[in-house]
């Protein structure tokens, strides 16, 4: 992405919803070389930092909800929480869960779009979200899967303000005309089953060697190593719990 801190209307921060904390964070430590410290706090229920280094990149949590899927969920910063669940709501949108406190940090949502994709918001107090963007194991890039591409157009520009580019029929999001994300319209190949999604992106140093790590640690090739035309190379993988990601060459970013 073409952003390095979190800003109004762009990615913030992406969590791991997982039914084994522990096999994710062996899984994810062997693959991007994360530390992670669960927060002791009891009303924390279990709540993990992903670090690298001493910076906060990400997080892993236990499901609190049976109905929760295991995956991966892309938070969105905005400047007020309840402001932007009333227009959500008004374009269609769904608030599933919030708004709410989360402690001192700040105030948390989760949300729906009109076409199903959930993706989350957050109103930064004490955490304004991950540390660093764009290096080998941080969140570099996220991606809208969408069954209604004209429909979440109009909804997420909306909402946040995003700027639209196009290119090689791939549409680009933006804040102020700096990348951060894209769009993929689902066709025949995805199962119905699949639901619209977002799906967040992860720097490495070589694609290959992430795809071969990942697989010998129980992951899943869901997408094998490829080279986008005039683009980054990319492939996209699934952990041992069922959550999907991908990972790009660091220094393809935008």
């Amino acid at each position: 992405m073409e952003l390095d801190k979190p800003v109004p209307g762009s990615p913030c921060w992406t969590e791991l919803g997982t039914s084994d904390v522990d096999g994710a964070r062996r899984f994810y430590g062997e693959l991007f070389g994360w530390r992670s410290e669960t927060d002791p706090r009891q009303e924390a229920g279990g709540y993990t930092m992903a670090h690298l280094g001493d910076t906060a990149v990400a997080a892993l949590a236990p499901l609190y909800q049976p109905e929760q899927p295991v995956a991966w969920n892309v938070s969105f910063g905005v400047s007020d929480a309840e402001v932007t669940c009333r227009l959500l709501t008004e374009l269609g949108g769904r608030v599933l869960v919030g708004p709410m406190d989360v402690l001192e940090a700040g105030r948390f949502v989760v949300a729906a779009d009109p076409v199903g994709a959930v993706f989350q918001l957050w109103q930064a107090r004490a955490f304004p979200g991950a540390g660093v963007f764009n290096v080998p194991g941080a969140l570099g890039w996220v991606e809208l899967l969408t069954r209604d591409a004209p429909r979440a157009e109009t909804f997420y520009t909306t909402v946040f303000g995003w700027t639209v580019r196009t290119s090689e029929n791939y549409t680009q999001w933006g804040v102020g005309g700096a990348d951060f994300g894209g769009m993929v319209p689902m066709d025949d190949k995805f199962p119905p089953e699949v639901p619209p999604h977002w799906l967040p992106y992860f720097a490495v140093a070589d694609v290959d060697d992430a795809t071969a790590v990942a697989t010998g640690a129980g992951g899943t090739a869901l997408m094998e190593p490829t080279s986008v035309p005039d683009g980054p190379r990319i492939a996209v993988l699934r952990d041992p719990q069922g959550a999907m990601f991908g990972v790009y060459r660091s220094g393809d970013e935008g």
